[in-house]
């Protein structure tokens, strides 16, 4: 497969790669007087202290990134902190347990895991199509029909054997719903498979002591993907949810596309490099080439798409995937606990069928922001840059800018489009603003953002 040419622009010095970085109690100690009625930041930095101030329990892009921002400085482990990039355990433990002042920032909701653990996405999309149907009719219900048929194991495990039954011989695929990076994951044929898991196979070594299962999501497998070269492959794609409430999120230009590195066959449903594209699995394989991977940039995907099959068949495609995006996060919108304090950078896969249908399989609320490749590297610092841009601890933006670096502003507490105004027409026609695929030249539009200012 061909790959993209590295980008050419600056990026901060690459650290090697590491464990990640725990922190103690006092990576989410926020000390300090209460500021009352004080203005959020921007605030001027105090004599002899950095305008942010920030806390990172990861190695790598991230902390790369973090340290490189202008103004930005790391703050020790029983110091005061404006920003705080964690992880979700961090969140569970600690966020319920800690003052935090008004101007501080986390790069978690508290409860993320609506949208981002497996069963509880399933849950609340289907109880949000219910909700379309009953308040909008069959046909806005049906734009949510975008997820395989799922259940949830073992509490729906006699739904699941009553649905499995209506077609014998039909593969699906076992997803646990606490792990990630491919573990765990398994296709089957057979209901055998499934007693096998029910009886042991379902536990981990420290679980088999105990009576109580580990859940899972079973779905039916999607048997005619798109395939490029013969190879299977899914999209990820970055949406940054600044608030929920009202619901604000940025659609990001850049994403990958990650191939398996074998042949697609249904004959062979025990290969994880056949049907699994986590870069976790793939990077395993005989043949894996870490300087390559397998990975291509969205845009070479869309200029591919678009050789094949046509400039209106691809923005269809393209739109259909705005409508995932959207349609899921509104399914969480009432549930999501929306602090101001809190963002989210969601990885969304996708994968795309031979008509050019596209499925949703997860989101994931803590995306891989490891490299694989200077390329991907490359990839990680742009996104995380355009992240705390769009975050805004200086307060630079107006908060009417429908463009930051490489993200879109998709929608904002309704659809926004690309003329001069949110939600204004062009040329008499409602046009979404997004780009997915498209150029990014975030450098420029930064620079013509920021002006003098560092970007």
């Amino acid at each position: 497969m061909a790959e993209l040419p590295a980008a050419a622009p600056r990026v901060p010095q690459r650290t090697k790669q590491r464990p990640a970085e725990r922190g103690g109690a006092g990576l989410g100690r926020v000390a300090g007087p209460t500021r009352g009625g004080a203005a959020p930041l921007p605030l001027p930095p105090p004599l002899g202290r950095p305008r942010v101030r920030f806390k990172c329990g990861f190695s790598g892009p991230v902390l790369d990134v973090l340290r490189c921002r202008p103004g930005w400085q790391q703050a020790r482990n029983e110091e005061e902190w404006d920003f705080l990039w964690c992880d979700v355990s961090w969140l569970r433990e600690n966020f319920d347990h800690v003052y935090l002042e008004e101007h501080v920032r986390i790069c978690h909701f508290r409860n993320h895991y609506e949208l981002s653990r497996k069963n509880y996405l399933v849950k609340n999309l289907k109880r949000f199509r219910k909700q379309l149907e009953r308040e909008a009719g069959k046909l806005e219900a049906a734009r949510c029909d975008f997820f395989p048929k799922t259940f949830e194991l073992p509490l729906e495990y006699h739904l699941f054997v009553e649905e499995f039954r209506k077609k014998p011989g039909t593969t699906w695929i076992m997803k646990p719903v606490g792990r990630s990076q491919g573990k765990g994951i398994f296709l089957f044929r057979k209901l055998k498979d499934i007693f096998d898991w029910k009886m042991d196979g379902g536990r981990t070594n420290e679980q088999k002591d105990e009576t109580q299962i580990e859940t899972y999501v079973v779905q039916r497998y999607i048997e005619n993907p798109y395939l490029i070269g013969g190879r299977k492959f899914d999209l990820r794609v970055y949406i940054l949810v600044t608030s929920y409430s009202p619901l604000k999120a940025w659609l990001y230009r850049d994403g990958f596309a990650r191939f398996s590195s074998m042949r697609f066959t249904l004959n062979s449903i025990d290969d994880h490099y056949v049907h699994l594209t986590n870069v976790a699995v793939q990077k395993t394989a005989p043949d894996y080439d870490p300087e390559k991977g397998c990975k291509w940039m969205i845009q070479q995907l869309r200029q591919y798409l678009t050789a094949r099959h046509g400039t209106g068949l691809v923005e269809v495609l393209f739109a259909d995937m705005d409508n995932i995006f959207i349609k899921s996060l509104q399914s969480v919108q009432k549930v999501i606990i929306s602090d101001k304090r809190c963002f989210e950078l969601y990885g969304y896969d996708i994968l795309i069928d031979r008509d050019l249908k596209p499925w949703l399989l997860e989101v994931n609320a803590s995306p891989s922001l490891a490299a694989s490749s200077q390329e991907d590297y490359e990839l990680k610092c742009h996104l995380l840059e355009d992240t705390l841009h769009v975050v805004d601890m200086e307060g630079r933006l107006t908060g009417k800018e429908k463009r930051v670096g490489g993200f879109d502003l998709i929608w904002n507490d309704g659809p926004v489009s690309r003329g001069g105004n949110l939600g204004a027409l062009v040329n008499g026609n409602f046009m979404a603003n997004t780009h997915l695929g498209c150029f990014n030249d975030r450098k420029k539009q930064l620079k013509e953002l920021f002006g003098n200012l560092p970007a």
